[in-house]
């Protein structure tokens, strides 16, 4: 957004046609001895000169290079047209770029460079650059934004923002940073304002704002209950936003530093918050990430299969293939990391689910259903416990060996069979003499009914006068 002015204030702080050309040529000519460089500093002082873009930090005093350090710091807060007229004041858009690149570099390699009075300037600076109206939805008709369809629209003034970003990282990594000075002026208002920026299509943006806001999240105790109740807010306002890839990723490192037993507070994000994700039309888009934080939640407490499995049991999509198949890839992580005693409490239903996956018309659904058979920890549950599942499992089995249309999956039909034969011979047997004889009563009742409509025609044809009356 083009701020009117902000070139002619950059201009009128730092143009060097205004200084005379004696201080240049004593830059030239003198060496950078101590000496040399504080006489040329108090001749631009005694000029009411700004040289903080003529002098390299490193090249000051010690004793100097605060007051240089934060007179660059804001004369980074003016902002340049990037939309409107990219071409324009090009040389101080350089400058500032090498401004930042500089201190950047600046505070990665010197100690002790981050006194008191740096905390205040750092966040205005980051605020000035950041906080800012967002450049319109590419998709202005209200459609949701998908990262994998659509293009995103990239923030013109990235060469600026960047730099900004890695500095103000390297700000919050560096070995000086304190916290309990910082606190001051990052506030539960600066991280509702960082969380504002998700909107932002650019994903070079958003990977910079999960960086960011990861590190606060570790660095400042004060802050991480609103943290994590503004993601929960997020989460219920927009679930069909690209932005919440990045808020399950960033979640996922939150959940991976709960500490045992888990709170009550964590348990409740779980199965209130995350779980009830998967009903999203959208699932697609942040899928990977949310699944990798309930499994995540599992291997911290292995009590929550039941509750976890059930939900997406409940949540199983009844149309839509594709999602199906996406609930299938995490139910395998999921059973991948359960413990055989939770296994017990969900087999029966998970399987009946899985019946019908491997009946589904569909291919790709039947096919990544029977690739639990593939699975080597799946199937040492599955050998355990093989009385009750395969009862379950048997006749969708054998009925599609021979009547799916797809020969892919005959092909995998027959190796969980062989597996379930060698598995428990006897029990392989009584399943196909038990379906055998259900398939003997399901003919019979067929016959039956076959008769009782044959009976019931044969009575219409020999009363055809017979009139029935509602």
């Amino acid at each position: 957004m083009k701020r009117k002015g902000g070139a002619r204030k950059f201009r009128d702080k730092f143009t060097f046609i205004q200084i005379p050309q004696c201080a240049f040529r004593m830059k030239f000519q003198l060496f950078k001895g101590e000496k040399t460089i504080i006489d040329l500093c108090l001749i631009f002082q005694r000029l009411k000169l700004d040289y903080s873009f003529i002098f390299f930090l490193v090249d000051v005093p010690a004793a100097e290079q605060e007051k240089l350090f934060i007179q660059k710091l804001r004369q980074c807060c003016v902002l340049f047209d990037f939309v409107a007229d990219p071409l324009s004041d090009l040389k101080w858009k350089e400058v500032k770029r090498a401004a930042l690149s500089e201190m950047v570099e600046y505070i990665t390699h010197n100690r002790n460079v981050i006194t008191e009075p740096i905390y205040p300037e750092v966040v205005h600076v980051f605020a000035v650059n950041m906080f800012r109206t967002l450049p319109p939805s590419s998709n202005p008709t209200g459609a949701e934004f998908d990262p994998e369809e659509d293009e995103p629209t990239l923030e013109a003034a990235w060469p600026h923002l960047q730099l900004v970003y890695e500095f103000f990282l390297r700000f919050l990594e560096s070995p000086d940073f304190q916290p309990n000075i910082a606190k001051k002026y990052i506030d539960q208002k600066f991280v509702l304002q960082l969380l504002e920026l998700f909107d932002s299509e650019d994903p070079r943006e958003r990977d910079f704002l999960k960086t960011t806001l990861h590190r606060i999240y570790g660095k400042f105790l004060g802050l991480r209950a609103y943290i994590r109740k503004q993601i929960n807010n997020i989460f219920y306002r927009c679930v069909g936003n690209a932005s919440v890839a990045y808020f399950l990723s960033l979640s996922c490192s939150i959940i991976n530093g709960f500490a045992l037993p888990l709170k009550e507070e964590h348990k409740v994000f779980l199965l209130k918050v995350l779980l009830p994700l998967h009903k999203v039309k959208p699932l697609s888009v942040y899928h990977p990430q949310l699944a990798y934080c309930v499994v995540q939640f599992l291997e911290k407490d292995s009590t929550l299969t039941e509750p976890v499995v059930m939900a997406l049991l409940k949540y199983w999509p009844k149309t839509h293939s594709p999602k199906e198949v996406m609930f299938l890839n995490e139910l395998e992580e999921i059973l991948d990391v359960i413990e055989p005693s939770e296994f017990v409490k969900v087999m029966e239903p998970l399987f009946r689910q899985l019946a019908k996956c491997v009946s589904s018309p569909h291919f790709q659904v039947a096919e990544r259903a029977l690739y639990y058979w593939n699975n080597e920890y799946i199937m040492s549950l599955i050998s355990d416990n093989a009385a009750k599942i395969l009862p379950i499992m048997f006749p969708s089995l054998y009925r599609n060996s021979k009547t799916h249309w797809n020969k892919t999956i005959h092909g995998l039909i027959y190796n969980a069979l062989k597996l379930f034969m060698e598995m428990n011979q006897k029990l392989f047997d009584d399943c196909t003499q038990q379906f055998k004889a259900e398939r003997q009563k399901e003919k019979a009742k067929l016959k039956e009914r076959e008769e009782a409509w044959l009976k019931i025609e044969n009575l219409a044809k020999a009363n055809p006068q017979v009139c029935l009356h509602y």
